[in-house]
C-alpha cells in the first residue's frame, strides 16, 4: 500500500504539469521514447525471456505466451507506434462550439486531458508502451499495474522510457509503474480515488469484471471480446473461409479474434465440411450444435456456456442458424458487444446487420482483426471500449480526454 499511495501522489502531481505541456515537447518525449526502446532492445527481449521462462514452467498456454513475447519486429512496432502518435493530431487545446448567448456571454468547449489514469492488464508487454505514449500525447500521466507474467519486461520498458524522458522538459514522474503485482495492490489501486481519475482494465473477462464490480474510481470497460463471424447463405465461400481463419488463428488470444462461428442452414453442409478441416490442420480445436455436429461428427458439443465465453485460445464454437435474423439474436444475446462480423453478397442482409447488431465495430466482409488503434489510423489504442458511455470501440487519443466549458464576458451577471 505503501507504494501504490508514494506513486499515486507522484503521478497525481505530474499530471497537472504534463496538462500544461506544449506538443512540440511532447512530440519530442514520443520521438526520444521511440529512439530508446531501439537501442535497448536487447535489454527488454532480455527481461522478457525471463517472463516467457517462467510462463513456460507454469504451463502457460502457446497463445497466451504469444501475447507475452516481445521481439524484435514487436519491439520496432511499438517504437514505431509511438513515432505515429508523435505524429497525430493533439486534441489538448481545442475548442469547439463557441456560441454567443442573448446576454452577449460567449461559450465554448474545450478538450483537456483527463489526468492520471491507471491501466490495469495482464500479459502484454506492449500495453506498456501503448498506454505511455497515447496518455502522454494527450496529457495524461499514467499509473500502470501489468499482470505478474510480465512483470520483468515491464520494468525494463519503464526504466527506458523514463530515461528518455529525462532529454525532455516532461515530468519523469508520468509514469509510475507499480512493482507489487499481488491481488491486494490491485484492489487498493482501484479505491485510489484521491489520485487517479479513471481506471482502464485491459485483459480477459474476470480482471475486467473484479474492476468494474469492485472500483470506485470511475473505471471505462474495455476488451472482452466474445466476436462472432455469420456466413450468410449469400455470400462467397471462399472469402468467408479466408475470414474465418485470418480472424481465428493469426492471435487468437488477443480480444479482436473470432471465438464463435455462425452459418445459414443453406449453406452449412458445403461450408462446415471445408471449415473445419482448415481449422483443424491450423490446430483449432472446433466445439458446436447438434446441426454442426450432424455434418462432421467428431465436432465437440458445445454447452450453453461455450456460446458466452472468450476463449483467447485455439478454440472455436460454430452454430447453424435458419437465418439472418437468428444469427443477429444470438449474437446481441451472447456476444460482448466488441466486434461482429457478416459475410454476404446480399445489400439488404449487410445493411440489416449493420443497423440491428449492437457492438462497438460491425464488419461486412472483413475480418474481426481489424479492430485496432492503429488500422482504424488511431496510433496504438488504449483499449477497446464495449460500454456506450465516454468512448466505444478503440480508444484513441480523443478518448483519452474530456471537455472543459470555457466563458468569455464583459462584465456580465445574474
Amino acid at each position: 500500500m505503501e507504494e501504490l499511495i508514494l506513486k499515486g501522489k507522484k503521478v497525481k502531481e505530474a499530471a497537472y504539469i504534463l496538462s500544461n505541456i506544449s506538443t512540440n515537447e511532447k512530440n519530442k518525449a514520443l520521438n526520444e521514447m521511440s529512439k530508446a526502446l531501439l537501442e535497448n532492445a536487447r535489454e527488454i527481449i532480455a527481461a522478457n525471456k525471463i517472463d516467457i521462462e517462467n510462463a513456460k514452467n507454469k504451463g502457460t498456454s502457446e497463445a497466451i505466451i504469444d501475447r507475452l513475447l516481445l521481439n524484435e519486429d514487436r519491439i520496432k512496432g511499438m517504437s514505431g507506434g509511438l513515432t505515429q502518435v508523435a505524429g497525430l493530431e493533439d486534441p489538448v487545446g481545442e475548442v469547439s462550439s463557441i456560441v454567443t448567448r442573448p446576454n452577449g456571454l460567449q461559450i465554448g468547449k474545450k478538450r483537456v486531458p483527463l489526468g492520471a489514469i491507471g491501466i490495469i492488464y495482464e500479459a502484454r508487454p506492449n500495453v506498456t508502451c501503448d498506454a505511455v505514449g497515447l496518455c502522454l500525447k494527450s496529457g495524461n500521466a499514467t499509473i500502470l499495474r501489468g499482470g505478474s507474467e510480465a512483470i520483468n519486461s515491464n520494468k525494463k520498458i519503464v526504466q527506458v522510457l523514463k530515461k528518455a524522458l529525462e532529454k525532455t522538459q516532461l515530468p519523469v514522474d508520468c509514469i509510475q509503474l507499480i512493482e507489487d503485482t499481488s491481488r491486494e495492490t490491485v484492489k487498493n489501486m482501484m479505491k485510489l480515488n484521491e489520485y487517479i481519475d479513471v481506471l482502464i482494465p485491459r485483459g480477459g473477462a474476470g480482471l475486467i469484471k473484479s474492476v468494474i464490480e469492485n472500483a470506485t474510481v470511475p473505471v471505462i470497460e474495455t476488451g472482452t471480446g466474445n466476436c462472432h463471424v455469420y456466413v450468410d447463405k449469400n455470400s462467397d465461400l471462399e472469402m468467408a473461409k479466408q475470414i474465418v481463419i485470418n480472424a481465428k488463428t493469426t492471435r487468437p488470444a488477443v480480444c479482436n479474434s473470432e471465438e464463435k462461428l455462425l452459418i445459414q442452414e443453406d449453406v452449412a453442409k458445403e461450408f462446415i465440411t471445408v471449415i473445419v478441416d482448415e481449422l483443424r490442420q491450423r490446430k483449432v480445436e472446433v466445439r458446436g450444435d447438434n446441426k454442426s455436429i450432424e455434418i462432421v461428427n467428431d465436432i465437440i458439443l458445445a454447452n450453453e456456456e461455450d456460446y458466452y465465453k472468450e476463449y483467447l485460445d485455439y478454440i472455436i464454437c460454430i452454430k447453424v442458424v435458419k437465418d439472418i435474423d437468428e444469427a443477429i439474436t444470438h449474437i446481441n444475446k451472447y456476444g460482448s458487444g466488441h466486434s461482429e462480423a457478416i459475410v454476404t453478397n446480399d445489400y439488404q442482409n449487410a445493411q440489416k446487420f449493420h443497423q440491428q447488431v449492437d457492438a462497438a465495430a460491425v464488419y461486412v466482409n472483413a475480418s474481426t482483426r481489424f479492430t485496432d488503434g492503429e488500422e482504424f489510423g488511431f496510433g496504438a489504442e488504449i483499449g477497446i471500449s464495449t460500454q456506450k458511455l465516454h468512448a466505444r470501440g478503440p480508444m484513441g487519443l480523443k478518448e483519452l480526454t474530456t471537455n472543459k466549458y470555457i466563458i468569455f464576458g464583459n462584465g456580465q451577471i445574474r
